[in-house]
């Protein structure tokens, strides 16, 4: 982003691909002279610099020692360039923008402005990056005028003008309403970015905005269920169904089979269900679009679920487990054998968990193999396998054929039966970690239930290390949220007193917003947060699990012992203000 503290103080024009750039001062001492860099930093940078390479500011910035916003500013001073501190949206001519892909302007920082007397008007973030700017005279085909602004100016501003397709669903819907509909029939190309397709078809337009529009209000699921008299489209977003819109309902036929093309499936079969899969590319990300059909009275409905693979996944620290469940469960993921559950109803982001964890322990000198249904995230450096039923691929068969591998860490999506159970039982004695689901409410749960699929108590006891209970719930929206001092009824809801709650984290709660705002799209809450209950079987514990005992009896133990219930681990989210007392109690009425 910058020239080194090494230019000659006298100003000197320098002609790069038509465009002439007067280097004045150094920048180091602009960013003294105007920022108030200490003299000691920019020698500790340059000295940096000299040892590692890179650019100064960039250096500077990773010291700690100015902004991006200051090096930025001094760039363009340097360059006798103009310094935008913000980017007005109305003033960008959407029809440049339309001729500059997103996933372009987003990697390269830069946007088209506006037509000026001279060619266009563009801002970037590193004016001295010259094959961005080549690129940007190739796609606009004319001279282009250089202004300066942050990276995060450039992509909030790419952000807002690529948004404006959020609301083309609505507009399409208009169209309809007056026209008659003809499918597309064309297939949309796995390489090929969403944003950057040009098709003019109604049907198609609709389709491609919707898949945009749930992509950015990251939505996990799309619904498009027929009616009666209407075809409704819906979104999951944090676990809750939105309405989104209602397409007329002459076009049901039209959507659904243009969905039905781009997953690849049969398009006249309409009594069975059908499965299928959509890969696309949207905004630069890699989308993996899971596709279900079934027949219902009124037609077929449709739901597509959203996996982003270019997503980070998330490392356990950052799915809400406090520091005490979060220490046991890196000493028992470090273990050389036995087996860790996660248990909880569908949703609840137990497999999110699972590969937290295989993350920590993904090293070069263990082998890690998975066996799921299916593969939601591609992990680097660990052996991933779909089940097949299909072809008699099943959890179980899957996990006999990888003890043939040599691996040391299993994970099995989840144990559905006494087979799949046994076996993973089995590969826990011999010497491997293994790691699973379960559908049971809470942890104590999980321990009976292996008993009731027909594996003896004592392979229970000896093999299960630990059990983790999980749900996931709303966070409420950190800008808009209302402080609150909850009722002793509130507060006894969560199972517990008000001296043990303001022990927790004070005397106080928040509640969502009824009105929200712009951060969390008016609904009060954005993103979801895990609260989790850690089971770790102790000898006391194992004991109880030899007797057989019920699984009431081996939760009264554990809390005895200090375990931290799943409304406990609520309660302190409440507190602490990460959620609300009402999204604690709709995941653990159960537990009551």
């Amino acid at each position: 982003m910058d020239e080194s503290v090494s230019q000659p103080v006298e100003r000197t024009a320098v002609v790069r691909h038509g465009a002439a750039y007067l280097f004045g001062r150094p920048l180091g001492e602009i960013l003294i002279e105007s920022f108030g860099l200490p003299r000691e930093k920019l020698e500790e940078g340059l000295a940096a610099q000299t040892e590692k390479g890179g650019r100064l500011g960039e250096v500077l910035i990773g010291l700690k020692a100015v902004t991006e916003e200051q090096v930025t500013r001094a760039l363009a001073a340097q360059l006798d360039l103009e310094y935008l501190d913000g980017i007005a949206i109305d003033d960008v001519d959407p029809e440049l923008v339309k001729i500059v892909p997103i996933n372009f302007a987003k990697t390269s920082k830069f946007i088209p402005l506006k037509r000026e007397v001279d060619g266009i008007s563009v801002a970037v973030a590193d004016p001295l990056d010259t094959a961005v700017l080549d690129h940007a005279r190739m796609l606009l085909k004319t001279e282009v005028l250089t202004r300066v602004a942050r990276a995060s100016t450039i992509i909030d501003a790419i952000n807002s003008i690529y948004d404006r397709s959020v609301n083309e669903a609505e507009q399409v819907v208009g169209e309809m309403e007056a026209q008659d509909l003809d499918v597309a029939e064309q297939v949309l190309e796995e390489q090929q970015d969403l944003l950057d397709t040009g098709d003019e078809a109604p049907i198609i337009r609709l389709v491609n905005s919707l898949l945009f529009r749930a992509a950015k209000e990251r939505a996990s699921d799309i619904h498009i269920e027929p009616m009666d008299r209407e075809l409704v489209v819906r979104f999951r977003i944090d676990g809750v169904l939105h309405n989104i819109i209602k397409p007329p309902k002459r076009s049901q036929n039209s959507i659904l089979s243009r969905v039905k093309i781009m997953a690849q499936l049969n398009i006249a079969e309409k009594r069975l269900p059908q499965d299928g899969r959509i890969r696309i590319k949207l905004a630069g990300r890699d989308i993996d679009i899971r596709v279900s059909t079934i027949p219902t009275v009124h037609g077929e409905s449709i739901v597509m679920r959203l996996l982003d693979k270019s997503a980070t996944l998330l490392d356990l620290a950052e799915i809400g487990m406090n520091q005490a469940i979060l220490k046991d469960i890196d000493e028992l993921i470090r273990r050389s054998h036995g087996i860790v559950l996660v248990t909880g109803p569908t949703g609840s982001g137990k497999t999110t968990t699972l590969y937290g964890a295989l993350t920590r322990i993904n090293t070069p000198e263990v082998k890690i193999l998975t066996v799921e249904d299916p593969v939601e995230y591609q992990l680097k450096g660990i052996n991933q396998m779909p089940i097949n039923p299909k072809i008699g691929l099943s959890f179980a068969s899957g996990l006999r054929s990888f003890l043939r591998q040599d691996p040391d860490i299993i994970m099995v999506g989840e144990i559905r039966d006494k087979d799949t159970a046994q076996i993973a039982i089995e590969a826990s004695l011999t010497g491997h970690l293994v790691f699973s689901t379960l559908h049971t409410n809470d942890s104590a749960s999980a321990v009976t239930r292996l008993v009731e699929m027909g594996v003896e108590p004592f392979l229970v006891a000896s093999s299960l290390m630990a059990v983790m209970a999980q749900r996931l719930v709303r966070r409420v929206c950190q800008e808009c949220r209302e402080k609150y001092e909850p009722s002793t009824e509130e507060i006894a809801k969560l199972g517990m007193s008000r001296d043990r709650y303001v022990a927790l984290g004070g005397n106080q709660a928040y509640r969502a917003s009824a009105k929200g705002c712009s951060a969390c799209g008016k609904a009060g809450y954005r993103g979801r947060t895990g609260i989790y209950e850690l089971l770790v079987l102790d000898d006391d514990i194992r004991q109880l699990v030899l007797k057989n005992v019920d699984s009431g009896t081996i939760k009264k133990k554990a809390l005895e012992k200090g375990m931290l219930a799943l409304l406990d681990d609520g309660a302190l989210k409440v507190a602490t203000g990460q959620t609300t007392i009402a999204e604690v109690l709709s995941v653990t009425q159960e537990d009551l």
